[in-house]
């Protein structure tokens, strides 16, 4: 597990990152819930996503309260790519720096040892994740590459935004950048 309880200057209270567990499964729900415009999974979903996807997601406490949570796993095909399923910050501790600094706890993690890219989908028009995704391949000195991969019309009955495929990477084998 990977515990990072070291306080910057513009963050005073620490944070403890930690692999998910079961017991996260229904405080996720009420996080992703109370975090629109995120689309909210059955808690038995956050259940198989603190479980089964345990060891590439990560949870994130402050004073013992769930503020922050990566789901995240790497797809059968693709060995060497961590694919990002949902953000989700705490709207108290947004504009930290927290989303970024659990992207780089989750691809420093033995599990993710032949990771090389990260994937995720984005809408087009969600400003924060777009920002949040370039600076990590910054942070990574590498690129994006992205395209319309589900389509509005196509994949959503019309009901949901089309979602961008990014693909970063690839990584240096610089783990700590």
């Amino acid at each position: 597990m990977l515990n990072t309880n070291k306080a910057s200057s513009e963050d005073a209270t620490p944070h403890h990152f930690r692999q998910p567990t079961a017991e996260d499964g229904y405080v996720l729900n009420q996080l992703v819930e109370n975090s629109p415009p995120l689309d909210p999974n059955s808690v038995y979903c956050n259940l198989l996503q603190c479980t089964h996807f345990a060891e590439t997601s990560v949870a994130v406490e402050e004073n013992g309260v769930l503020v922050g949570f990566i789901s995240a796993y790497i797809p059968p095909a693709k060995p060497d790519t961590v694919f990002v399923w949902q953000v989700v910050v705490d709207k108290s501790q947004r504009g930290r720096g927290l989303a970024k600094k659990m992207l780089h706890a989750i691809v420093d993690r033995p599990a993710c040892s032949a990771v090389s890219h990260m994937e995720t989908t984005i809408t087009p028009d969600n400003e924060a994740s777009w920002a949040l995704f370039r600076s990590f391949a910054r942070d990574k000195g590498t690129e994006i590459n992205d395209h319309i991969w589900f389509e509005k019309d196509a994949h959503f009955g019309g009901k949901h935004d089309s979602e961008a495929l990014l693909r970063i990477g690839p990584f240096s084998d610089d783990r700590s950048s």
